[in-house]
């Protein structure tokens, strides 16, 4: 019920592909995936994760690739009750 709400809010399903720099091998590139629901287009929840990123985690920025979709559309929502059985 939860998502449901965070959706009518006009919140999207938000993912970012995150390629970051090991560390402790600077020359080889890592993969984060996070997932959350977001105002798009400024996703406002991402950009406060990769300030906490750039702040607090070592692994420093490559690149960043975001997608997004919408959970409830006109078609998505099903009323059990009214479908034939």
């Amino acid at each position: 019920m939860a998502n449901l709400l965070i959706q009518l809010q006009t919140r999207v399903l938000t993912t970012a592909e995150i390629l970051y720099y090991f560390p402790d091998y600077p020359d080889l590139l890592q993969q984060f995936i996070w997932q959350d629901y977001d105002f798009a287009p400024q996703f406002p929840t991402l950009q406060q994760f990769l300030q906490f990123w750039q702040g607090n985690i070592d692994g420093k920025l490559h690149s960043v690739r975001v997608t997004n979709a919408e959970g409830i559309t006109p078609g998505g929502i099903v009323f059990p009750s009214l479908m034939s059985s």
